[in-house]
């Protein structure tokens, strides 16, 4: 029995369609970056990285104090800078200039401070924490998968933090750090006063909050992020991520993790109203001109006030603003470097709380307008991209929300070390949704979900007498319908 040219053509149809759905079809316009591997796992330098990110060894190499995941960015920052000139990392765009222009402006003003020989330590650190973490994820979080694979891998890194935490969170001793110092030196040990009756953990980290930030931070990551055919785990690993925020006890990763989950209420009860976002601005906008109209306090003041366990800890915060922001003033071009900033002699913690005016502070106004103006380009393109279909949409508002939550928690707080690279991270790994081809996520579902329960029947053409030859395919496992034409769904 011979093919018909119809049903030929079906067939060729079938097969184009089933490339196009295949999973590494969800690229960016250059291509798959040759650095993302053609399996489904993540490169070793992002898990190296990754995990690094929470093992507290700190290793002295004569000046330097370099911690697992500094040396991992060491060694792949040269690579990743390759890839990135030489496309593989997809086109150049804006805010990588722009960091790179921070890094460099941020050297000078040390160089200007303290001279060239002592500025060389803290430039090269952020010139690694920075662009080291915002170039691996460019150069391989290039697609959807490795995405969810990035949020699936500190979700499980959460699993395993969390008894610890919890251990701690109860009895105030630190398993992680005991055990750990047992191997090779860490991160100091901080015992704080208890809140509401319980240790403030500090997990693998040098601080509370410091933990806070970083279980936190994938709180919406974890809820939208995951695929949404495991609900029961998505819900499990969400409600863990949260859990081990909580435990943390600080005002700032709890005021952060409530702001994502009434963003994700917000999105999910009026999903059916496209016009949401500029609702909630304008809302925004009212409370914003109630407070600079109605209270004693200016906006900033009022939120920095406000969103904390104790009135101590808000006044702390107000007097960092007022006189950190009048040294900033005060040296507005390269900022005072790494020097004790001018104070009250009744303010005695040097401490700022504060990461975006501590920028400014150290490196002037520039430094502050280049990370500022990277952060808001990236933010600013992927919410106003043109995504269609349903799937990029998650992942967007996810990224979106973690975003945010960043910018405004660190108006409370100070990133530095891990939290700070984790940040530059996950900055970078979502430049790869303004390269995504339109409709490329639609094949991807439409073949998870055709190809759920049925293995597909694969042409290979006709045999010398003209019959249709076919691949042979799983007992007990029901046929593809190969007549099914591209771009139909199933029933299901």
């Amino acid at each position: 029995m011979g093919i018909s040219p119809s049903s030929g053509r079906m067939l060729q149809r079938v097969d184009a369609s089933s490339a196009i759905a295949s999973p590494s079809f969800l690229t960016s316009r250059s291509g798959r970056s040759k650095a993302q591997p053609q399996n489904n796992r993540l490169p070793w330098p992002v898990v190296l990285f990754l995990v690094g990110l929470v093992i507290p060894w700190i290793t002295p190499v004569g000046p330097l104090n370099l911690s697992v995941y500094r040396i991992v960015l060491l060694l792949t920052l040269l690579p990743c800078l390759g890839m990135w000139a030489s496309g593989k990392a997809g086109p150049v765009r804006a805010p990588d200039i722009g960091l790179f222009m921070y890094c460099f402006w941020s050297a000078l003003s040390l160089i200007k401070a303290h001279g060239a020989e002592a500025a060389l330590q803290p430039a090269g650190i952020l010139l690694v924490e920075t662009m080291g973490a915002y170039l691996l994820a460019r150069c391989y979080i290039r697609d959807a998968k490795a995405f969810e694979n990035v949020i699936t891998l500190m979700g499980k890194v959460i699993l395993v933090l969390f008894p610890f935490a919890l251990y701690e969170w109860v009895t105030g001793s630190k398993p992680i750090l005991s055990a750990f110092s047992m191997v090779f030196p860490t991160v100091e040990v901080t015992m704080m006063q208890p809140r509401l009756g319980f240790w403030r953990v500090q997990g693998p980290f040098d601080h509370s909050i410091v933990f806070g930030i970083f279980c936190g931070s994938i709180f919406a990551l974890t809820n939208l992020g995951l695929s949404t055919d495991h609900t029961g785990s998505r819900r499990f690993r969400t409600t863990l991520t949260a859990c081990a925020t909580i435990v943390s006890m600080s005002s700032a990763p709890i005021a952060g993790l409530i702001m994502q989950g009434v963003l994700i209420a917000w999105n999910k009860f009026l999903k059916q109203f496209p016009s949401r976002w500029k609702l909630l601005w304008a809302i925004l906008l009212v409370a914003y001109l109630v407070v600079e109209f109605g209270s004693n306090q200016t906006p900033i003041k009022f939120y920095i006030s406000h969103f904390t366990f104790d009135a101590a800890t808000g006044w702390q915060r107000l007097f960092i603003w007022e006189f950190g922001s009048a040294s900033v003033l005060n040296h507005p071009l390269f900022g005072i470097g790494l020097a004790d900033w001018a104070r009250p002699k009744w303010l005695v913690s040097d401490s700022i709380d504060n990461f975006w005016l501590i920028i400014a502070m150290r490196n002037g106004l520039p430094a502050l307008a280049l990370i500022l103006g990277s952060y808001l380009w990236i933010v600013l393109s992927v919410a106003f991209r043109e995504i269609n279909d349903e799937r990029l949409q998650r992942y967007r508002v996810a990224y979106l929300i973690c975003m945010a939550v960043f910018f405004f928690v660190g108006t409370t707080v100070h990133f530095y070390v891990a939290p700070y690279a984790w940040f530059m991270f996950l900055l970078g790994s979502g430049v790869w949704l303004l390269d995504v081809k339109k409709g490329d996520a639609g094949a991807v579902e439409y073949l998870r979900r055709s190809s759920r329960n049925a293995t597909p029947v694969r042409q290979v053409g006709p045999s010398e007498d003209g019959e249709p030859q076919r691949q042979d395919r799983p007992r007990g496992r029901p046929a593809t319908d190969v007549s099914v034409p591209a771009g139909r769904k199933s029933g299901r």
